[in-house]
């Protein structure tokens, strides 16, 4: 029987055990199996890696293990200057644009009032998941650690949080996205675009004391709901802020 040592970091571990995290772990086999499958058989979806080093060596997915092999498995580098090694993951998107499974129903929409493309649909098969993010250039977030498995997704995260705002929070914060953030500019409920909207071209679409509260309306430029500042903006507005000054701090 052959063995190879593990070692996961960072964030990585949050896919381990206890007894497992930020340890070497060994791993037993008969016939070399590729990195790759050794990670997923841990629980590590490959989508979650950028780069393996295996005895200080940069290696790909494809890479088999060897007996006595030490391997180092890192997450996603945002701060450190990595371009010697052999990054797993595509180049990132030029602009970000997301599918999200059917559990993160209201990280959609606080993602779309934040001004991201956001696709989401409740019915969306794990085909059609993966489809989209790979025809479509989109990163998937979901909570399905088996999604994140399989072969054909490069651009996927696992959301950690289990709170709407903790998890976009969570999502500006991991991919660095806070120049990226146009809030009211999509429309929350089917990601179209809004546009400034007359009075007059809404006003049988809203009660008539909404329209006597406010003087700026916009309208979806695909279903055509009307949008206003009510009630709930100025929550948002907090949220947006916090998130935008959150690199300042």
């Amino acid at each position: 029987m052959k063995s190879a040592t593990f070692r996961f970091y960072a964030e990585l571990n949050d896919f381990l055990p206890k007894e497992r995290r930020s340890r070497d772990v060994p791993f037993a086999f008969d016939v070399s199996p590729s990195v790759k499958d050794v990670i997923e058989s841990f629980g590590v979806p490959h989508t979650e890696v950028d780069v393996i080093l295996v005895d200080g060596l940069s290696v790909d997915f494809a890479h088999r293990i060897g007996n006595g092999d030490r391997v180092g498995v890192y997450p996603v580098f945002e701060t450190f200057d990595v371009s010697p090694l052999v990054r797993l993951r595509p180049q990132p998107l030029r602009v970000t644009r997301f599918v999200l499974d059917g559990h993160l129903g209201r990280l959609a929409r606080l993602l779309r009032i934040a001004g991201f493309d956001t696709l989401y649909n409740p019915a969306f098969s794990k085909e059609e998941l993966v489809r989209a993010s790979r025809d479509e250039e989109r990163l998937l977030l979901t909570r399905d650690v088996g999604l994140l498995k399989r072969s054909e997704l490069t651009r996927a995260y696992y959301i950690r949080s289990t709170e709407r705002q903790d998890q976009l929070e969570e999502v500006v914060d991991r991919f660095d996205l806070r120049r990226q953030l146009r809030p009211f500019t999509r429309c929350p409920r089917c990601n179209g675009r809004l546009e400034r909207a007359a009075r007059a071209d809404i006003e049988h679409l809203v009660e008539h004391g909404t329209l006597s509260s406010f003087d700026d309306f916009w309208r979806c430029d695909s279903c055509g709901q009307p949008y206003w500042k009510g009630a709930h903006q100025e929550g948002l507005n907090r949220l947006l802020e916090r998130l935008a000054r959150r690199d300042e701090i």
